[in-house]
């Protein structure tokens, strides 16, 4: 791919680092389900330093410190757009999917998806911003977590510790499940400060939950595993007119009890990626030091390293990694 060059409004960015999600996984294996214009470069999480500018921007400069919104275009007009809830935008076009995103040295965007670093963050963590937003606006937005809500997560990876981070800071007590090819996950979950860590192929969740709820089950379950056989569970395990939030992806359609919303009242939700809302809070966290998303990296490696990073992340050997370009 040539070097890009930024047109006016827009930017051009060194890349400092660029996280592997869990859907660059089923954007490798053509299991995605969002729109995506190939050929593109992946990669969505990312932070940089300004190295151009285009022709007519003013509120940035050259050396600022930089992470990125993922919806490079969007058309304005919706009523998705005019109600700020953009990442719905029908003709939303998002970095990594249908723009050139951060696995490359540089990566050029508008100006109005460009958030500055605080003095405080690193560029590792700054990277994490956008899953983070995420979690943000999936956690808190969506969903509405109250201090004391138990709060059972289901998937201890990127996603489900962020979520355990942003759910401590609403004032829930958590409760990481995984299973037992996630040892030092649910580790990485108890440092973080999850009250409680459940090997779902050694215990039985649903009673080990209702031990701990008196009986009840959870207020809220964060489904973020995108596994089936967690999406079934979670049903179970949420409390009468509790709160079930899915955030993982599946990998295709899957079979589950739909039936237990009617029985127990239980209040269903989803999300889809973040928003500019989700982005102001998620970076008012981490420079006041609430939250530190930089605390679930595990490896910094050179983006040549891409394959065997993507092995590294598919076979649960790592947490997040972050695959860092060497611009010339």
């Amino acid at each position: 791919m040539p070097e890009p060059g930024p047109a006016p409004g827009q930017v051009k960015i060194a890349v400092h680092g660029c996280g592997i999600c869990g859907s660059d996984l089923h954007v490798f294996h053509q299991t995605i389900g969002i729109p995506m214009a190939p050929p593109v470069i992946t990669g969505h999480e990312f932070s940089g330093t300004i190295v151009e500018l285009g022709e007519g921007v003013e509120s940035f400069g050259v050396g600022d410190r930089v992470t990125v919104e993922p919806s490079a275009s969007i058309c304005g007009r919706c009523r998705y757009c005019r109600q700020e809830n953009y990442n719905l935008c029908p003709d939303r076009r998002v970095i990594g999917y249908r723009w050139d995103g951060g696995f490359a040295p540089y990566v050029v965007v508008p100006t109005r998806t460009l958030h500055r670093l605080p003095a405080n963050v690193t560029f590792e963590s700054g990277a994490l911003t956008e899953p983070l937003a995420c979690c943000v606006h999936g956690v808190i937005e969506r969903t509405q977590i109250s201090a004391g809500d138990f709060v059972a997560i289901t998937g201890p990876g990127s996603i489900g510790l962020l979520a355990l981070m942003v759910a401590k800071a609403e004032g829930g007590i958590v409760c990481m499940l995984g299973t037992g090819n996630d040892g030092h996950r649910l580790q990485k979950a108890r440092e973080l400060g999850a009250a409680y860590t459940i090997n779902v192929d050694e215990q039985d969740a649903t009673r080990e939950i209702a031990k701990l709820t008196g009986g009840y089950g959870a207020d809220v379950v964060l489904e973020a595993s995108g596994a089936a056989p967690a999406g079934r569970m979670a049903l179970e395990i949420v409390r009468k007119q509790g709160k079930f939030t899915q955030m993982g992806l599946y990998p295709g359609p899957i079979e589950i009890d739909f039936s237990q919303i009617a029985y127990k009242e239980i209040s269903v939700t989803g999300f889809m990626a973040q928003k500019r809302s989700a982005w102001k809070r998620a970076i008012k966290l981490m420079e006041h030091g609430l939250i530190d998303p930089g605390k679930i990296i595990s490896h910094c490696l050179p983006l040549a390293d891409w394959q065997h990073a993507f092995g590294m992340f598919e076979r649960k050997e790592s947490l997040k990694i972050l695959l860092q370009p060497s611009p010339g």
